[in-house]
C-alpha cells in the first residue's frame, strides 16, 4: 500500500471513532459518569493517535489554524493552569479532563473530518441518531415510563430518551433540529432522502415537544426566529419557509390545547401572584454571583461551584445543586472573568468564522444555494442556529457540562470552522519538520494523560458500583470502598463514606457486622474519625465530615472537645438543615435541652417537610423542658411547706 491509501485509510478510522463518541455519549445517559466519559476520553486517544501517523504519512503536510484555535489552546492552558490551585484537586482534575478532551477533539476533527462527504455522514448519523432518541422519548412520555435503560428517573410523564434529565435531551434535540429542517429545505438532496429528513425532523421536533422542558421549547422557538427570518428574506425558499412555519405553528397551536399536561407545565411557568415560576433557579443563580464577586478573576475553581455552594447557600435550597442552571453564570464562578473571557473569544470567533464564510456558501448562481441547493450552506446555516438555541438554552440550565451535548457543540463548531477554507486559503499552513515533531510531543503526552486517566476513571467506578450493590455500612462495602479509595486517593466523598459506615458500624456495635465481631466501639468510632479527617483535608468546603468528626467526640463523652467541630461545620453550611440538626443532637448529648430546642426548630423552618429527626427532638426537647420546670416547681413548694 502507498501513503494515500494508508492516509485515507486512517480518515475512515478518525471518522469511526467520533460517530462512536457522538453515539455512545447521548445513547449513555449523556455520558455524565465517570465509566462512560473514561470510554470516550480513551477513543479520544484513538483518534489522536490516528491524526499524529496521518501527520507523518503525508509528504507536504499541512494544517488548517483558523484564529478561533488559539482561543481554544487559551482555553485549555487556562484550565490545565487552574486545575493547579484549585482547593479540590479531584473535581478540578475531572473538570480540566473534560475541557482538554473537547480541545484535541475541536482541532482534530477541524483537521481530519473537513471534507463534505465525511461532513454529510457525521450529519446523517446524527441525525439518525437524534430520530431514534426522539421516538424512545415520546414512548417514555405516552406511556408514563420514567425509566432510562431500566434506571428509574424522577421525571414522570416527560420524555427523557436516553438522557436522565429531559431538559438535556431537549439541549441534545434543539442542536439538531435547525441542521435537519436546513437540509431538508435547502439541501442539495435527491427526492427520497429529502423526504427521509423531513420525517427526521419531525421525529426531533415531537422529541423536543414531549421532553416537557420550557427551557427546550423557548429557546427552539427564538433560534426558529432568525432561521425562518434567513429563508424568508430568500426568493427561493420564501414559500417553503412560511410554509413549514405555518405548519409548524398550527401544529403547536392543535396539539397543546390536546394535552392536559402541556397546559399544566406551560401554567407552572407562573406563580399563583403572576410571577414566573423560575423554580428556585434565581436563588441558585445569586450564590453563583456572589462566589464570583468574591473570587472575581480567578473564580472559586474548576468545578467547585457545588462544593463551594454550603457558604452561600440559601435558606430555600436544601438540595445539592450540583450546576447553577445557567451556564454563563457558572463559568463565571468556577472560571471566574479571565477563564470566562477566554471561552467568549472562542464563541465570538466561531461567529467571526461564519460571518466571513457565509459569502462563500450561500451563493452558487446567483440565488441561496442555487437551483439545485447547496449541502455547504445547509450545514453551516443550520448548524450556526442550533448553536444559537443551545446559547439561549443555556440562560436556565446547565447543558455545556453535559459531555455529550458539549461534545456535539464542539463538532458542529469544528465543522462549521472547516468551512473557512471555502473563504480563504489563508488558514492552511505548511507544517515544517520541527514544528511536526513538536505536535507529535504535545499530542501524545495527551494521549498517555488521557489513557492514564481513562484507566484509572474506570477503575474507581467499577469498585463504586461494586460498594453500591452491598449492604450498606457492612464490611464488605468498607472494603470495596477502600480499595476505589487506593484507586483515587483524591476523592474526598469515597472517604466521608467510609467514615459515615465506620461512624454507624461503631454506633450499632460490631457484633452487628461480619467481620467486626468483638471489635470494640471505640476503634471503630477511630476509625471514623480517621477517615473524617482524611476527607476534610480533601475537600476543606464540606461541612460533612466536621459533623461527623464532632458526633464521635460525642459518642465518645468527648463533649467538651466536640463543640468546635459543630460550629466549624456551621462556618462552612450555615442554612444547611442537617448541620442544624447535628447541632441540636450535640446539646442533646450535654443534656441543654435549652439550648437544643432553637437548633431542632431552626430546622424545621429550613426543611418543613421530610424531617423527622428535628420534628421529634424538638418535642423531646419540650416535653424534658417541663418535666425540669415541673420538677423544679415541686421542689419550690416542697421547700415552703418546710
Amino acid at each position: 500500500m502507498n501513503r494515500e491509501v494508508w492516509d485515507r485509510w486512517c480518515e475512515r478510522g478518525i471518522l469511526a471513532l467520533v460517530l462512536g463518541i457522538l453515539v455512545l455519549g447521548p445513547l449513555a445517559l449523556g455520558a455524565v459518569r465517570n465509566l462512560e466519559f473514561a470510554i470516550i476520553q480513551f477513543l479520544t486517544v484513538g483518534v489522536l493517535l490516528l491524526w499524529v501517523v496521518r501527520l507523518w504519512l503525508a509528504a507536504r503536510a499541512r494544517l488548517l489554524w483558523p484564529p478561533i484555535c488559539w482561543a481554544v489552546v487559551a482555553v485549555c492552558f487556562y484550565a490545565v493552569a487552574r486545575y493547579w490551585y484549585s482547593d479540590i484537586e479531584y473535581l478540578a482534575r475531572l473538570e480540566m479532563l473534560h475541557v482538554l478532551v473537547y480541545g484535541f477533539l475541536f482541532i482534530a476533527i477541524l483537521n481530519n473530518l473537513h471534507r463534505q462527504e465525511t461532513i454529510q455522514v457525521v450529519t446523517f448519523t446524527l441525525l439518525a441518531l437524534a430520530m431514534v432518541i426522539a421516538f424512545y422519548a415520546t414512548y417514555q412520555f405516552i406511556t408514563g415510563s420514567n425509566k432510562v435503560w431500566g434506571q428509574l428517573t424522577p421525571y414522570t410523564h416527560r420524555g427523557s430518551g436516553t438522557y436522565f434529565n429531559p431538559n438535556h435531551l431537549g439541549g441534545f434535540l434543539e442542536m439538531l433540529l435547525p441542521l435537519s429542517l436546513a437540509y431538508t429545505l435547502t439541501g442539495r438532496l435527491k427526492p427520497i432522502p429529502r423526504i427521509v429528513l423531513g420525517y427526521f425532523s419531525l421525529a426531533i421536533l415531537a422529541g423536543i415537544g414531549v421532553s416537557v422542558s420550557k427551557g427546550s421549547w423557548i429557546a427552539t422557538a427564538l433560534a426558529m426566529v432568525p432561521f425562518f427570518g434567513v429563508l424568508v428574506l430568500q426568493r427561493r425558499y420564501r414559500i417553503p419557509a412560511v410554509a413549514l412555519m405555518a405548519l409548524l405553528v398550527a401544529s403547536c397551536l392543535y396539539l397543546f390545547p390536546k394535552s392536559v399536561f402541556f397546559q399544566l407545565r406551560l401554567k407552572q411557568m407562573f406563580s399563583q401572584t403572576g410571577k414566573v415560576n423560575d423554580e428556585l433557579r434565581y436563588s441558585m443563580w445569586m450564590p453563583a454571583l456572589r462566589m464570583w464577586q468574591d473570587h472575581r478573576w480567578w473564580g472559586v475553581g474548576l468545578g467547585q461551584f457545588n462544593a463551594r455552594f454550603g457558604a452561600y447557600r440559601p435558606p430555600e435550597v436544601q438540595m445539592s445543586p450540583d450546576y447553577t442552571h445557567n451556564d454563563y453564570l457558572n463559568s463565571l464562578a468556577d472560571w471566574g472573568l479571565v477563564g470566562s473571557v477566554l471561552i467568549a473569544a472562542a464563541w465570538l470567533l466561531l461567529v467571526f468564522g461564519v460571518f466571513k464564510t457565509w459569502s462563500s456558501v450561500r451563493l452558487s448562481t446567483g440565488e441561496l444555494g442555487g437551483k439545485t441547493g447547496s449541502n455547504k450552506f445547509a450545514f453551516v446555516f443550520g448548524a450556526s442556529v442550533g448553536l444559537i438555541a443551545l446559547l439561549l438554552h443555556s440562560v436556565v440550565d446547565f447543558n455545556m457540562h453535559i459531555p455529550a451535548n458539549a461534545i456535539l457543540a464542539v463538532t458542529l463548531m469544528a465543522l462549521i470552522t472547516s468551512h473557512l477554507r471555502f473563504a480563504t486559503e489563508s488558514y492552511w499552513f505548511r507544517i515544517h519538520p520541527a514544528v511536526k515533531t513538536f505536535m507529535t510531543v504535545v499530542i501524545a503526552a495527551g494521549m498517555f494523560y488521557l489513557t492514564s486517566q481513562s484507566f484509572r476513571q474506570a477503575s474507581e467506578y467499577i469498585c463504586l458500583q461494586r460498594a453500591a450493590r452491598v449492604a450498606p455500612f457492612s464490611t464488605a462495602r468498607i472494603q470495596l470502598l477502600t480499595r476505589a479509595f487506593a484507586v483515587e486517593p483524591q476523592n474526598a466523598q469515597t472517604a466521608y463514606v467510609i467514615g459515615e459506615a465506620f461512624r454507624q458500624q461503631s454506633q450499632e456495635g460490631g457484633q452487628h457486622y461480619e467481620g467486626q465481631e468483638g471489635v470494640d466501639y471505640r476503634v471503630l468510632g477511630q476509625r471514623a474519625m480517621e477517615w473524617f479527617l482524611r476527607s476534610g483535608a480533601l475537600n476543606p468546603w464540606d461541612s460533612r465530615p466536621w459533623t461527623g468528626y464532632g458526633w464521635c467526640l460525642d459518642w465518645f463523652e468527648r463533649s467538651s472537645e466536640s463543640g468546635a467541630y459543630f460550629w466549624k461545620a456551621e462556618q462552612l453550611d450555615p442554612n444547611n438543615y442537617h448541620n442544624v440538626n447535628q447541632i441540636g443532637q450535640h446539646y442533646l448529648e450535654t443534656g441543654d435541652y435549652a439550648a437544643a430546642r432553637p437548633w431542632f426548630e431552626r430546622s424545621l423552618r429550613l426543611q418543613p417537610l421530610d424531617n423527622m429527626v428535628a420534628q421529634s427532638y424538638a418535642t423531646l426537647c419540650v416535653v424534658r423542658l417541663e418535666e425540669a420546670a415541673t420538677n423544679d416547681l415541686a421542689g419550690r413548694l416542697q421547700l415552703l411547706k418546710r
